[in-house]
């Protein structure tokens, strides 16, 4: 696994990002994976047998890829 520097995150993400609606850089996400919240423009990218794969900014410790991205939930503790 060799980690890909991308500089311009804003153009990779429109060009391979796998699923209909790419995020804005700003917007926040949750892994799955390490339970922790980011933002997306601090993802990684990492060459996997032959394949680019987006993943948690938190790689390679969290094997978090695109996939395991939730949108974050912010909601009131107070009813």
């Amino acid at each position: 696994m060799k980690e890909i520097i991308i500089k311009n995150k804003g153009k990779y993400l429109r060009d391979n990002y796998p699923f209909m609606g790419v995020p804005k850089l700003t917007d926040k996400r949750y892994c799955v994976h390490c339970e922790k919240n980011f933002t997306v423009k601090d993802y990684k990218v990492f060459l996997v047998n032959k394949t680019e794969l987006i993943c948690c900014p938190n790689a390679p410790e969290c094997n978090g890829t695109v996939i395991d991205w939730m949108h974050v939930i912010f909601r009131s503790e107070t009813f």
